[in-house]
């Protein structure tokens, strides 16, 4: 167990339980890096306008972000060993506010993603060693409870970013849209220098500086090739080459990473069941999730004719489906078992996933409003369990490399979202021979991301019958 320094004002504020006070700290930082990831999607024009440059050219501001959270969340980890998680994540949330201010000052495309560049390795560092802070300060029988606060700015981030983007752009300024992370990172600061211990491990070895290459080059190529794939940033040649340039360096460091003593990233980890299935598993069923928060926004606002406004609205249910659920989570998973929730749920989360195939002008607002609350209320119950349970059976030492292979794997599965969404989208209006979307188009897409997202039970089926029970503290059952 690594050592702590701990606070003298932890815990001075008896009538916050810690399993709630420690996650909402690192929730404002999810819910400005989620959000921030989107919310500048229905700005573009605007920026575009104002600062002189194509549309088109204002994508490098998006893959500049995503690129630098590839490059630098596998050494996340190793940089809160090394120097103190709450050092870590305090000069994280000052790099990324001052990211997001810079980006509001920006003169140019240049200056835009420079600055944007640097809001990425801000957030690289911020959310994994932030899920790391939680690890460490909470009991494990409290790990879930604590965890499913983190599921509310995850689903809310991408479906309140668009309208709120549109938002702002319409009655205010777009530069807005980067300075209201300015209050929301001063409070995390405030909040991270009260509540969380500086936990750090001894005798660190030295950074594993071949593995932070390899991994940089190899998830960066994955994660770029995926976002521009099917959306016309790049010819899809280029994009099949970062693709293949991104597999063979990863598999590069994969065989580096079982040769060398003190790897960037462990990948042995994958010989727990827990963590192996948690991973896997759980990234097919965010590859759905992520298709989603791409989809509906066009369905309503291209297929059906709404505003910004009234999408973002429509789509804001599922997030109070996720805030409706999280209370629930550890009596159901406690009642239930970990085993039987994320297979039965996994299959009921991921029809929801696929319902809005059934979706048209004709449908009343508020037979989709229900449908995206309840689909809500059951993807956030899967997204709970299958982040706890990757952590179930590894000890404190394995936290660190954990939180960041998990990083890694969900910012690759939603890149892998909207892709698959943006390739089905194209065949289908490639098969009706018009480039125009219409609400006919939708259909496809969300029927093959929620078959994606159910084969995600096809990694739980096999785990044992009490796997998780650390976490519930429920009494093991006997084993299969």
């Amino acid at each position: 167990m690594g050592s702590s320094g701990k606070h003298p004002r932890v815990g001075s504020f008896p009538a916050m339980p810690r399993y709630i006070i420690v996650p909402l700290t690192v929730a404002c930082a999810l819910f400005m890096e989620n959000m921030d990831s989107t919310v500048i999607t229905t700005a573009l024009p605007a920026i575009a306008a104002d600062l002189g440059v194509d549309p088109i050219a204002l994508k490098l501001a998006l893959t500049a972000y995503l690129l630098s959270l590839a490059v630098f969340i596998p050494i996340s980890g190793w940089m809160a060993d090394r120097y103190g998680a709450r050092t870590i994540f305090r000069v994280a949330m000052v790099i990324f506010t001052i990211g997001s201010a810079a980006c509001g000052f920006a003169q140019g495309l240049n200056d835009l993603v420079l600055f944007r560049i640097m809001q990425g390795l801000g957030g690289a560092m911020m959310v994994p060693v932030g899920r790391l802070v939680i690890l460490r300060a909470i009991p494990k029988h409290e790990l879930v409870a604590a965890l499913s606060w983190l599921v509310i700015p995850a689903l809310m981030g991408p479906m309140l970013g668009p309208p709120l983007g549109g938002f702002i752009t319409s009655y205010f300024h777009w530069r807005w849209i980067f300075w209201i992370n300015i209050p929301i990172g001063i409070l995390g600061l405030i909040l991270a220098t009260i509540f969380f211990e500086n936990v750090r491990e001894p005798n660190m070895p030295p950074l594993d500086r071949l593995g932070f290459v390899l991994s940089g080059i190899g998830l960066s190529g994955l994660a770029f090739g995926l976002t521009t794939f099917g959306q016309s940033l790049l010819p899809p040649a280029i994009s099949a080459s970062l693709l293949v340039i991104g597999a063979i360096f990863t598999f590069a460091f994969v065989r580096h990473a079982r040769k060398v003593t003190a790897p960037l990233l462990t990948v042995n980890l994958f010989r727990f069941s827990t963590f192996r299935a948690s991973v896997i598993g759980g990234s097919l069923f965010r590859v759905g999730i992520g298709a989603m928060a791409f989809l509906l926004p066009l369905l309503f606002q291209l297929g059906f004719g709404m505003t910004p406004f009234q999408s973002g609205m429509l789509t804001f249910w599922g997030a109070i489906g996720a805030m409706v659920v999280r209370p629930t989570v550890p009596f159901i998973l406690r009642r239930v078992g970990f085993k039987r929730v994320i297979v039965f749920n996994g299959i009921i989360a991921a029809f929801f996933v696929a319902a809005p195939a059934l979706f048209t002008p004709a449908t009343p607002y508020a037979v989709i409003a229900g449908v995206v609350l309840i689909g809500g209320f059951f993807r956030s119950l899967q997204f709970s369990s299958v982040n706890s349970l990757a952590f179930a059976d590894l000890d404190a030492k394995q936290m660190s490399q954990a939180t960041s292979i998990t990083s890694v794997a969900q910012q690759l599965a939603l890149a892998m979202g909207v892709a698959v969404a943006a390739m089905v989208l194209d065949a289908t209006r490639f098969a009706r021979g018009d480039l125009v979307l219409i609400a006919e188009d939708f259909a496809p897409a969300f029927i093959v991301i929620g078959l994606i997202a159910m084969s995600c039970t096809l990694f739980f089926i096999g785990l044992r019958r009490n796997a998780g029970a650390a976490l519930t503290a429920r009494e093991p059952d006997a084993p299969n």
